[in-house]
């Protein structure tokens, strides 16, 4: 078949047929009412899988030049300077607090004992590095319809060991970043945005607006499938803060010293020249480790899927905009039974889901399941109050390990009245008007 032909020639055939394979074989098929609904799937074309396709003919596997330049074209989305793609958003969260705890920050330290603010309702990994690092964890409410934190309750959770603020954008509605950015100002706090539910998501502070993730010290994405975008696994670190980025590289990379990449070596020219620690003079630098670190990398076949899904993204956002619109007004004269998702004030969310609090009078369980029976596949808001779950037996038990400021009563109602349906941008319109048809059934409407 490659007879006669070069390398690149007989690459640029393979990549050809990969494309026809992916226009013939991954179409999907038209939606017809009752066909079932997931509240989230990949979008994809011939370009992710052709660019897969690419990256696993040179076999490197590790990072290599698609990492580059996805870190690249997320920066220049973002508008920030500095991005790194590692294995997961639960990676993405472990590198952006365990960046904190580094020794290079001097007096401004995370250290086991500190204080973390952050809210019981969303997603554990959010907080389970603070947890595993030693650092306690401070819960407070959020309301309703928003879904993300009280910041009046931000005063009260502060003590003299706060260090930091921890919070996620929840499915894509950006928290009150102007509150929580003076209140971390104002006490010289560390500002973590968990973005991975909102990458998209645009924020208007201080007169100017910008995409969520980039208006705290540090913020993370996830390229889950469900996620905005995909690359099967992955995620993202990114920050304007030049030696936070050198410490989330290094936590990344195994804790090393060193900043080159893998494959290539000595680029600084100082790699047996200098002194570390206790270490003899010259010890190659390679293998010097400034930080406790990990392997977080993601593989160059995924960022090469990013790559593709990172040219498409901004038209992810808009779908779900409309798609999220669409499915208000549907549900509109339903109010009376079930309480709707609310955009914070100054922002334009890149919505993930749709959430929806039953009032009083509504079962929730009963409405998940009439909704569920009939094709439309629901989500719970993750863990509803995390304190609640098995992982904090041991800590509730012994009363140590977080502290609850006030009471956690929005929070305990979404655990047991909310759940969300998905806006993802492959949805069509038939999709979310027959969602929305079964919801208003639902609830006798």
């Amino acid at each position: 078949m490659f007879e006669g032909k070069t390398e690149a020639e007989a690459r640029e055939e393979i990549l050809k047929l990969v494309g026809e394979y992916c226009d013939r074989y991954h179409q999907k098929k038209p939606y017809k009412e009752g066909d079932r609904i997931p509240y989230a799937s990949r979008v994809y074309d011939r370009a992710e899988m052709i660019n897969l396709a690419d990256s696993s003919l040179e076999f490197w596997l590790t990072a290599g030049r698609y990492t580059d330049q996805f870190e690249k074209k997320m920066t220049k989305y973002l508008n920030v300077k500095y991005c790194s793609l590692v294995n997961s958003g639960s990676s993405a969260n472990l590198a952006a607090f365990m960046a904190l705890t580094s020794p290079l920050l001097g007096e401004r330290q995370v250290k086991p004992g500190h204080e973390m603010i952050t809210v019981a309702a969303g997603f554990p990994t959010t907080v389970t590095p603070a947890i595993q690092y030693g650092v306690v964890p401070v819960f407070v409410d959020v309301t309703i319809p928003q879904y993300n934190i009280d910041v009046n309750m931000l005063e009260k959770a502060y003590s003299d060991k706060t260090r930091a603020v921890m919070i996620a954008h929840t499915l894509g509605n950006p928290f009150d970043l102007q509150a929580v950015k003076d209140f971390c100002s104002r006490h010289n706090l560390w500002l973590i945005e968990d973005n991975c539910d909102a990458l998209g998501s645009r924020y208007t502070i201080d007169g100017q607006e910008r995409f969520t993730g980039t208006i705290g010290d540090i913020g993370t994405s996830s390229f889950y499938p469900p996620h905005h975008m995909t690359m099967g696994e992955g995620g993202a670190v990114y920050t304007d803060n030049p030696l936070l980025h050198r410490i989330i590289r290094s936590l990344r990379d195994w804790g090393r010293d060193c900043i080159c990449p893998p494959g290539h070596d000595n680029l600084c020219g100082h790699r047996f020249d200098k002194q570390y620690g206790e270490l003899p003079l010259g010890y190659d630098h390679k293998y010097v480790y400034s930080h406790f670190g990990y392997n977080l990398k993601a593989t160059d076949m995924q960022a090469a899927v990013g790559c593709a899904q990172l040219d498409k993204f901004p038209s992810f956002v808009e779908k779900r905009r409309r798609n999220f619109d669409r499915l208000y007004e549907g549900l509109r004269g339903t109010e009376e039974k079930l309480i709707l998702p609310q955009a914070a004030e100054s922002s334009r969310p890149s919505w993930f889901g749709f959430l929806i609090t039953c009032r009083e009078n509504v079962d929730r369980n009963q409405v998940v399941r009439y909704i569920e029976d009939r094709g439309v596949q629901t989500r719970m808001l993750f863990a509803g109050n995390l304190t609640k779950h098995p992982c904090f037996d041991q800590m509730r038990r012994s009363g140590e390990g977080y502290r609850i400021v006030g009471e956690l009563t929005n929070t305990d109602r979404i655990m047991r009245d909310t759940f969300w349906v998905g806006v993802y941008p492959g949805m069509t319109d038939e999709m979310i008007d027959y969602m929305a048809k079964i919801i208003r059934m639902a609830v006798g409407m």
